[in-house]
């Protein structure tokens, strides 16, 4: 039995089960790369869940590379149909799939935060082997949280790398309320910030948030 799972795990589904979801929607399964996609390993992510989703299920997501319409599938799965799940790869193990002009970027981000775990495209471009880099994708990132230090020095330090690499870095810092935006931590645009928990969004102080406190 699969327990609640975090924002951004990876999970896979059986093949059983991708099938029968294969049967319910004739319109993905019509195009190859999403009909094979749990015969060839490739995982699947978790989200936040939506109106539509039936109580009980874990709610996932399948973004499709750019060469396929870069398509966000929405599915849900019931627990008996999740065969593994793990972490959202970490930066250190993604970066063999990076562009090499991102080299020096990650291992500036790597110094900063060794545990830094990435989630978009270059996540997925390196767990399926599909092309979903571009010239224009973004470097999707999570921070987590371990030390009050660390959570209050963290976004300006992001915050200065990202002024002198040559894409967008995006994600989200994590503590035990969820995970924030590094923007809205960095900036200077009030006290509150949106907290994306696993099941909600609310609000709460960035001090409160980078203190590691529950809502």
């Amino acid at each position: 039995m699969v327990e609640a799972l975090e924002r951004h795990t990876m999970v896979k589904a059986s093949i059983a089960a991708w099938n029968a979801v294969m049967i319910r929607h004739h319109e993905l399964a019509k195009e190859p790369v999403i009909e094979g996609w749990a015969r060839a390993g490739h995982p699947l992510i978790v989200r936040r869940p939506g109106c539509s989703d039936t109580a009980g299920t874990i709610p996932l997501g399948l973004p499709l590379p750019p060469a396929h319409g870069k398509r966000r599938i929405a599915i849900a799965l019931a627990a008996s149909e999740i065969i593994e799940h793990k972490p959202p790869p970490l930066l250190a193990e993604a970066a063999a799939a990076a562009p090499s002009a991102w080299r020096a970027t990650i291992d500036r981000l790597l110094e900063l935060c060794p545990e830094t775990r990435t989630f978009g495209s270059l996540a997925w471009q390196y767990l399926t082997g599909l092309p979903y880099l571009s010239q224009g994708s973004d470097l999707d990132l999570l921070w987590p949280v371990s030390a009050l230090m660390q959570a209050n020095t963290l976004p300006s330090r992001i915050a200065e790398i990202a002024q002198h690499a040559p894409m967008r870095l995006d994600g989200e810092i994590v503590a035990a309320a969820g995970g924030v935006q590094w923007r809205e931590l960095a900036g200077d645009d009030g006290d509150e910030v949106l907290v994306k928990a696993p099941t909600v969004v609310h609000t709460m102080t960035k001090a409160a948030f980078l203190g590691g406190l529950l809502p």
